[in-house]
């Protein structure tokens, strides 16, 4: 009787061992969490379509800055160009460039150029809800729709 517990508590370790083991090796095998950890990487500056939309010839520097944020790049010896590069490349994954510069003559924007940008930003979420915003914007009242009353 003795013989036969000694068997089922090695049968019992052993296969406690190995289905740990099959697990442990099993986690280590999927795409987020590769052996070894490969981090994302990202650099440079996100530019969405909609921002890219709103630029105008004749925008001074203050505003292009302003409309899409300080650039990564500025040429000493060419202070009339500037450019928006943004890399990433995810840890398991393909890697993607985008480049968008600016010109200025004097002080004032010229011209734009680069490859199409994204038409949100990396937090959100691919379903954007642009429908539900529309729908809100629809249903709220303009002033010219309401009473309206001056303040006093």
């Amino acid at each position: 009787m003795l013989t036969n517990a000694n068997t089922f508590s090695k049968m019992l370790r052993t296969g406690v061992t190995g289905t740990v083991l099959a697990l442990a090796l099993t986690a280590c095998g999927s795409t987020e969490w590769g052996f070894p950890y490969r981090p994302n990487i990202q650099q440079g500056n996100w530019i969405t379509a909609s921002q890219v939309a709103r630029l105008e010839p004749g925008m001074s520097r203050e505003q292009v800055r302003f409309l899409l944020g300080t650039p990564t790049l500025q040429d000493v010896f060419r202070s009339d160009r500037w450019d928006y590069p943004y890399y990433s490349k995810p840890g398991y994954g393909e890697p993607e460039l985008r480049r968008f510069s600016v010109w200025f003559e004097g002080d004032y924007l010229v011209r734009w150029e680069g490859d199409p940008q994204p038409d949100r930003q990396p937090y959100e979420k691919t379903d954007s809800g642009a429908d539900a915003r529309d729908a809100v914007a629809e249903s709220t009242p303009t002033a010219s729709e309401q009473d309206a009353e001056p303040l006093r």
